[in-house]
């Protein structure tokens, strides 16, 4: 928190400048002004604090076989959440209404009203390139202004948990590899503090890196051999008979061999990509994450164990591979980092503030 005086002091700006932004500020629901201040004589100071309740941000992660909606303030906080039921078709055209609907069911459970939504975040299931508001080639901006008018911003679901997990629980280093391990295999990187798409958005597919062993197993992207292909959840539910990936998972933390077994392989040729990665890019942290990591310890093991061997000693003299602790919320502060990251950036609120004016 800091007086209009301060903020004077530290900005070299007249007291009638900073007045009148501080004013705009307050007025657009960015600043609250406070009489609470330390009195060193005479009527306290009036104290200027962000206004965290001063909007709402819709999120969503999407996922290949589930998803998440929630309602968050303007610090990112979750109000609200629940699961969105996805249909057969992951379209656009066919997931956007449940979703959108979704959304307004959990602002009504926030005690928030549609005008008080600044942006949405969302997070899907495929790459989504350098056009920030393109999914499968449909613009998702018009299709969710139908009921809420306000900048969408779009990225990929992995990409997504690692802006969710870095924020939270890493924002102290720099450089974080995250890895999800659910239906299909993906990766998100940031280097420098900043997520990196590749030229095109395509950076972070590493469940489509060939690997030792694979063989002519056929994979989804029309290649052969590829990890996703041998050690994604689709092949490993296959391989051991169990309905879903809750249930393998189970079925390894209870000690079943056969699937601890199956698990641990997995791990070492998911390891085996990412020691290249840790070559390549040395990063400070692996993260894995997504519904495999249910069975953490046996894939976990399997990959620390390729790792380690194969990679650097120098790129692995101090990095840490830790499973996630944030589950499918990662996904969802990454949505909220990204819109508020863009409708907090300087340049956006001097946009809101100039069409206020006019």
């Amino acid at each position: 928190m800091s007086t209009r005086a301060e903020l004077g002091r530290l900005t070299g700006l007249s007291r009638p400048a900073v007045a009148a932004r501080v004013n705009e500020l307050i007025a657009h629901g960015l600043l609250v002004e406070r009489a609470d201040g330390a009195s060193t004589g005479g009527r306290p100071p009036a104290r200027l604090e962000f206004n965290a309740a001063g909007g709402a941000v819709l999120v969503a992660n999407l996922g290949r076989s589930r998803g998440q909606a929630a309602v968050c303030d303007l610090a990112g906080t979750l109000l609200v959440q629940a699961d969105v039921d996805l249909p057969a078709d992951l379209s656009p055209g066919a997931v956007l209404p449940r979703l959108l609907d979704r959304w307004s069911e959990l602002l009504g459970k926030a005690g928030r009203s549609p005008a008080t939504v600044r942006g949405a975040g969302l997070a899907v299931p495929d790459p989504v390139g350098l056009t920030p508001e393109a999914w499968d080639g449909v613009e998702v901006g018009p299709l969710v202004a139908e009921r809420f008018d306000v900048p969408v911003l779009l990225d990929n679901d992995v990409n997504a948990a690692a802006l969710g997990e870095h924020r939270t629980r890493f924002a102290d280093l720099a450089d974080l590899l995250f890895v999800k391990v659910s239906t299909g295999i993906g990766g998100g990187l940031i280097m420098g503090g900043r997520i990196q798409r590749g030229a095109l958005g395509a950076a972070g597919e590493i469940g489509h890196v060939p690997v030792p062993g694979a063989g002519e197993s056929p994979c989804r992207c029309g290649n052969l051999g590829c990890l996703e292909a041998v050690a994604g959840g689709a092949a490993l539910l296959a391989r051991s008979g169990a309905r879903d990936l809750a249930e393998l998972s189970a079925r390894a933390r209870a000690g079943d061999p056969a699937v601890v077994g199956l698990v641990r392989d997995a791990g070492r040729l998911l390891g085996e990509v990412i020691a290249t990665a840790v070559n390549l890019l040395n990063p400070a942290v692996v993260v894995l994450g997504g519904d495999l990591t249910g069975a953490y310890e046996p894939l976990i093991a399997g990959v620390r164990e390729v790792v380690y061997r194969r990679a650097t000693a120098l790129a692995t003299g101090r990095l840490r591979i830790e499973p996630s602790r944030l589950g499918d919320t990662a996904g969802l502060i990454g949505c909220a980092v990204m819109t508020l990251d863009h409708l907090l950036a300087p340049a956006t609120v001097d946009a809101a503030l100039t069409a206020a004016r006019s």
